[in-house]
């Protein structure tokens, strides 16, 4: 997303899309008049006085943990739009789709003059509570709404100037409003546009995480606008089928998202699957020109953040996949299959068959090889497996492998990560919901990812962060293999192979009381421990299979010296940032043949820095000297201690420190990165080998 924000950046000079102006236009006046007879109509009276009775502390928890997935992706927009209108008497809300205020955030002396006409976190600003206004009003008109001074309704808020734009899932469901509102003295005709750009930012963001491991084409009629927030961007289906696509696109393409989804890619741009991959397999690819049926013309880029991101389209999207389109799965199904498996963990021979299995995995580590060996004798045996092992380090490509190679491969692989999931959605995820069962739920309901999973191979990665009481009602699915959704009296069969996965030690929570020793012995039916990178002796084979993925039309070698810095690094990241590493190491060495140190980020060789200066002391001499980094073999490699970057400000005598649960040390480990990277998230996701988004989420809500 580096290119939207940049583009986020721009309006203080961009010229809006079109925004009526302040004084009204006759027409202007017209559409108020109308908007303040429905205010009149709900008995509305323009002298109300501002409601001044939030929603109960526990209330806005709950609607914010209802709307947590909105919030992580807005939040650093707003942060970013607040940079742009900083010191103009203005602030930034955030709204659900039911108008309830969720978070704002604005310069101190206006956050006190809204306070006094009831605009904080927790009121409902909806028309059928405070008339004509621009949250309320975006959210009736399902459109970007600007209401001006004494265009409000209620004649308390004439001191505002209000622009707010909804926010829209792929799929055209609105998912809130965003909204800028200052004193009407301040109104800026920009303002407006600054609010569009963000709230597409934020679709744009919804819509790569709902969709990350699908064919995603970015498009424009000018080729300078691709990567731009004006670029279309549309979700294109194993079979070719539309599946999703953000707001740009739908104003280009002049259609609406259920008229879109009618569509396949060749009935829409005139191309297939496999032709955009072999346009796109080509080294430093020109964009693809296309047309409509229409005949106009459009610029199009290709991209896939999957697990097999550089692989034929035709291998990418495995039967497995196409099973799950073929079979109409809902857009929760596309999410719970969603994988989170490194790029380069699957690669593809010279025809283009896809090695998705265990024998893959088996790349010259003797830990490896016993533990492949051990699992391929628990497959098909109806054997629960639990993964261990640090984050990064491939528990769901394992789980991945072990489905491949199962009677089960056919059938849908359903991935949930129980640490994503807000704990007061979860149960309505795993187990689904009726129509009504709780507010906000979807009209019809919802089918659950355990009935997602059926006949296929249900994963439940960070198995150990799934809430207590949450634990019983999975165990005795798992007994009786019937799932009973949320305000529904019907029970549903379901066959499934369960797989657990968790970083955490579960014997220790049980001492503790946080995790059911009843369910753990009920998912343990074979436990493996993934090692961690720096433990395996096989980091030049992965590291290879990763390049073949990431380019393997002119697959770069790495200089030996630069493959002993890796054997010689702690990898806290594991492969997932290995990965990353050499993705980016191989762009930079494009067409030169070989990877060297000056391809590296500058933020992993700070990285290193530090595991130089932490070893150097104990270093032999003549190994220091001659070249930047002496070779260790994997064999002879230093533990995790001895070569993690040093602290900012070690103390030499500190105190013995006061045992920490995992979580807390892990909110602590992102803070001193964020420290580190003087408050630069992107640089501090980089160094840790986590997304933005996890970075947001662990710390969400001032946790």
């Amino acid at each position: 997303m580096v290119e939207t924000h940049r583009a986020l950046a721009i309006p203080r000079t961009w010229t809006t899309p079109a925004v009526l102006p302040v004084p009204q236009q006759p027409q202007r006046t017209e559409l108020i008049e109308q908007w303040h007879q429905r205010c009149s109509a709900l008995g509305l009276t323009r002298i109300e006085r501002p409601d001044f009775e939030p929603l109960l502390r526990s209330d806005l928890t709950v609607a914010r943990e209802r709307n947590q997935r909105l919030f992580t992706h807005a939040a650093p927009v707003m942060e970013m739009l607040f940079e742009q209108i900083v010191d103009t008497e203005s602030m930034i809300v955030l709204a659900d789709v039911s108008g309830t205020i969720l978070h704002s955030v604005g310069d101190d002396k206006f956050l006190q003059r809204a306070d006094k006409v009831a605009l904080s976190p927790g009121v409902n600003w909806a028309e059928h509570s405070k008339g004509t206004n621009a949250i309320g009003t975006a959210l009736f008109e399902e459109a970007p709404t600007v209401v001006h001074g004494g265009e409000h309704f209620i004649h308390a808020n004439d001191f505002l100037t209000c622009s707010a734009a909804p926010i829209f899932d792929p799929r055209g469901n609105m998912l809130g409003v965003l909204d800028v509102t200052g004193d009407q003295r301040s109104y800026h005709q920009h303002t407006m546009g600054l609010v569009r750009m963000s709230a597409r930012m934020i679709e744009n963001q919804w819509l790569s995480d709902d969709y990350g491991n699908r064919l995603r084409l970015h498009f424009h009629s000018r080729v300078e606008f691709i990567g731009t927030l004006l670029e279309g961007i549309v979700v294109v289906g194993a079979d070719g089928k539309i599946l999703g696509a953000n707001r740009s696109a739908l104003d280009q393409l002049d259609m609406s998202s259920a008229a879109l989804r009618m569509h396949s890619l060749t009935s829409l741009f005139g191309t297939t699957v496999p032709a955009v991959f072999d346009h796109f397999r080509m080294p430093l690819p020109m964009p693809m020109a296309l047309c409509l049926s229409s005949g106009r013309k459009f610029h199009v880029n290709a991209r896939f953040d999957g697990p097999q991101r550089a692989m034929p389209v035709e291998a990418r999207f495995s039967q497995t996949a196409a099973d799950g389109v073929a079979h109409g799965r809902a857009a929760g199904g596309e999410s719970g299959r969603r994988t989170g498996s490194l790029a380069g963990d699957t690669a593809h021979s010279a025809d283009g068959t896809l090695f998705s299995g265990l024998h893959y995995l088996n790349t010259g580590d003797p830990q490896i090889a016993a533990l492949v060996q051990k699992v391929q004798r628990v497959i098909n045996r109806d054997i629960p497996l639990l993964i261990l092992g640090e984050t990064g380090t491939g528990k769901e490509l394992l789980a991945r492998a072990v489905h491949q190679d199962s009677n089960r491969a056919r059938q849908p692989f359903v991935a949930v990560n129980c640490a994503s999931i807000p704990e007061s959605l979860i149960e309505a995820e795993l187990f689904g919901y009726e129509d009504g069962a709780f507010t906000g739920a979807r009209r019809k309901g919802a089918v659950g990812r355990i009935v997602q999973a059926n006949g296929g191979t249900l994963f439940l990665d960070e198995i150990g962060d799934m809430p207590l009481a949450l634990q019983a009602r999975l165990l005795r699915v798992l007994q009786e293999r019937n799932v009973t959704p949320l305000g529904s009296l019907k029970s549903i069969p379901v066959d499934i192979a369960v797989i657990g996965a968790t970083h955490r030690k579960l014997r220790d929570m049980i001492d503790a009381g946080t995790f059911r020793e009843d369910l753990y012995y009920r998912l343990n039916g074979l436990v493996v421990k993934l090692p961690a990178l720096r433990e395996r002796c096989d980091l030049d084979v992965v590291a290879r299979r990763i390049l073949l993925a990431e380019c393997p039309h002119a697959t770069p070698d790495i200089d030996p010296q630069v493959m002993s810095l890796f054997k010689a690094y702690a990898w806290p990241g594991n492969v997932r940032q290995l990965a990353n590493v050499l993705r980016t190491a191989a762009v930079m060495a494009a067409g030169e043949g070989q990877i060297a140190e000056q391809h590296l980020s500058d933020d992993f060789l700070e990285d290193v820095q530090s595991v130089r200066s932490a070893v150097a002391p104990a270093a032999d001499p003549v190994a220091r000297t001659g070249s930047s980094v002496a070779p260790v073999h994997a064999q002879t490699m230093p533990d995790a201690s001895a070569v993690a970057p040093i602290p900012p400000h070690p103390q030499a005598n500190a105190e013995p420190a006061v045992p920490r649960t995992l979580g807390e040390a892990e909110v602590d480990l992102i803070r001193n990165a964020l420290a580190a990277a003087n408050g630069n998230i992107s640089v501090a996701s980089k160094r840790l080998g986590i997304s933005r988004n996890t970075i947001y989420r662990k710390l969400r809500w001032g946790k």
